[in-house]
């Protein structure tokens, strides 16, 4: 039985997920508390989408249980589980945006449907600009996806997850293919969404460039830039390594790059090299 914790946002005790005769997570365990970050790293089929799609409720465990702000998502029902979701934002791969929506739309599909969240209409338009301005991109309002380069449609994503200020925030694979300048810019407006409301933030990569970004540096809203993190304070960022469905490493990132688990170690060789 999980204790009380008010910290305790997401926690999933002995999670395993099977797909017919296939395990894509295998006895997982993993407690994220209020402001901390975790990177969830891993090869193509090692399970980092399941995980994330599990501790959104879309998919219910076979074994173990998730608890999303304390609630347990095996016993809720489907319209406990949408006002849990409405407190969550999350980014999917691509952007996952409606492609005959505007990107006006597309942002306030949250706020529209998500009805526990009740936004008057008369706040709807401001809340928008005002997640598309957070991404640079309050010109966009009236375009639709299509119009916008791949890597705008992901700052759309982001807009569209942080409209409803949720606390917690989840990233499936937010800079795969794009170039390394665009995947900074994303990866930079992730820190900051992170650092200026203090929201968890667990985001499934595999690129470990993404995750020392998120360790080393802080959004400082005084100048508008990331800054070089101090670590003289309590580290907020964990590294998480999964290999088919089993998660084979939990710790920080001098801890990661010191593996000498040749599955492990690969995840940190692009900044070691």
């Amino acid at each position: 039985m999980q204790t009380a914790d008010d910290q305790v946002v997401l926690s999933l005790d002995g999670v395993t997920v099977r797909f017919d005769d296939t395990v894509a997570l295998n006895h997982v365990n993993l407690r994220l508390k209020q402001g901390e970050t975790c990177v969830i790293l891993g090869a193509a089929g090692s399970g980092k989408t399941v995980l994330l799609k599990t501790a959104l409720g879309l998919i219910l465990p076979d074994e173990g249980h998730v608890y999303l702000f304390g609630k347990d998502t095996r016993v809720l029902k489907e319209r406990e589980l949408a006002e849990l979701r409405s407190r969550i934002g999350i980014l999917f791969q691509e952007g996952g945006l409606f492609d005959s929506l505007t990107i006006e739309e597309n942002v306030g599909y949250p706020l529209v449907n998500h009805k526990s969240l009740q936004c008057p209409s008369e706040q709807l338009l401001p809340r928008v600009q005002e997640a598309l301005e957070f991404v640079e991109l309050g010109h966009t309002l009236e375009k639709v996806p299509s119009e916008l380069s791949g890597g705008m449609r992901r700052r759309v994503g982001i807009a569209r997850a942080i409209v409803t200020q949720p606390r917690l925030l989840l990233y499936d694979s937010p800079t795969a293919g794009l170039d390394p300048i665009t995947a900074n810019t994303i990866m930079a407006l992730i820190a900051k969404e992170r650092d200026i409301r203090n929201t968890t933030t667990a985001l499934a990569t595999h690129r470990y460039q993404d995750g020392f970004l998120l360790a080393n540096y802080r959004y400082n809203e005084a100048t508008g830039d990331l800054e070089p993190e101090s670590h003289t304070k309590e580290l907020r960022t964990r590294f998480l390594v999964l290999d088919e469905g089993r998660l084979v490493f939990e710790g920080t990132q001098q801890e990661l790059e010191a593996s000498r688990d040749p599955y492990i170690s690969k995840f940190a060789k692009p900044l070691k090299q």
